[in-house]
């Protein structure tokens, strides 16, 4: 079978069109081309497509930089609005507070083991707790080569001892009085137990998360993070020690933090991610 013979271009259609790129020359000199399914160009630089110049996540996944578009707003504002409707009910006694006040007097049922739930927000058994998580992710990011392995420990660390310098001037400046069951004073809102158990415990997971490598795993830690943070919530409640609204003006200051902390590990990843220099191989 004979080929279809290919046109003969003339001298003077030399510069008459763009050259076309025959597959399996430039592309075949840069290292991934054959079956990477990762563009590239002969002379080293970066493809014009926006597809091809698109980053990886830190574990290796497509995405983008910086973030999607939204994501912050959306983490940022919701809690933000229901912490700005929250404290004005509390603060002006309105239609809220008082539904608040008597759900609390119908669940209250003061006995030893809610105030053990309770005292897992304790800072003596909290902290603790991320301190160990501390420890333990600033050892990973150093035998994996971060640049700035202490980075998101010490972040981690920063979040955790900046929570009172929050929560103790919105006690005194909202003085909120305490369940019956505490008796006469104010300064319960918002709740400085549930402060102090969903930073520790939350950025303790944030920290630990990137070094676990299998779904279940994660879903484990998530789920444990959760459980303590609902069994020191449900504490307080039951045991008459905050309203609970209290609790919920907590975490939703809480989850700003936490957003906050969560995309400043992330941003520091990548920039650690992308400052480590990548393996070369040698031809095979």
């Amino acid at each position: 079978m004979r080929e279809t013979p290919r046109p003969q271009g003339t001298v003077g259609d030399a510069g008459s069109g763009p050259p076309q790129l025959r597959p399996g020359r430039a592309l075949a000199h840069t290292p991934g081309a054959s079956g990477s399914g990762t563009p590239h160009r002969s002379d080293g630089r970066p493809p014009q497509t926006p597809r091809g110049a698109r980053h990886t996540d830190p574990d290796g996944h497509p995405g983008t930089t910086p973030p999607v578009p939204g994501w912050p707003t959306i983490l940022l504002g919701l809690p933000a609005l229901l912490l700005a409707l929250i404290t004005w009910q509390v603060a002006a006694h309105g239609p809220l507070a008082r539904a608040d006040e008597r759900l609390s007097d119908a669940v209250v049922r003061p006995n030893r083991f809610f105030e053990l739930l309770a005292d897992l927000g304790n800072v003596s058994v909290a902290v603790p707790v991320l301190a160990v998580a501390l420890v333990l992710a600033a050892r990973r990011s150093r035998r994996e080569g971060a640049a700035r392995w202490w980075l998101p420990s010490v972040a981690a660390a920063v979040l955790m001892a900046a929570v009172p310098a929050v929560i103790v001037p919105a006690k005194e400046l909202i003085a909120r009085p305490g369940p019956p069951v505490m008796g006469p004073g104010t300064g319960f809102y918002p709740s400085g137990h549930t402060a102090t158990a969903a930073v520790a415990y939350g950025a303790a997971t944030l920290l630990l998360l990137p070094g676990l490598r299998t779904a279940p795993a994660r879903r484990a830690l998530l789920a444990a993070c959760l459980v303590l943070n609902l069994a020191v919530a449900t504490g307080l409640v039951v045991r008459g020690y905050h309203w609970p609204l209290d609790v919920v003006a907590s975490w939703c200051l809480c989850a700003l933090l936490l957003a906050e902390l969560a995309l400043f590990l992330s941003r520091s990843r990548r920039r650690s991610s992308s400052r480590t220099p990548s393996r070369r191989t040698g031809p095979s």
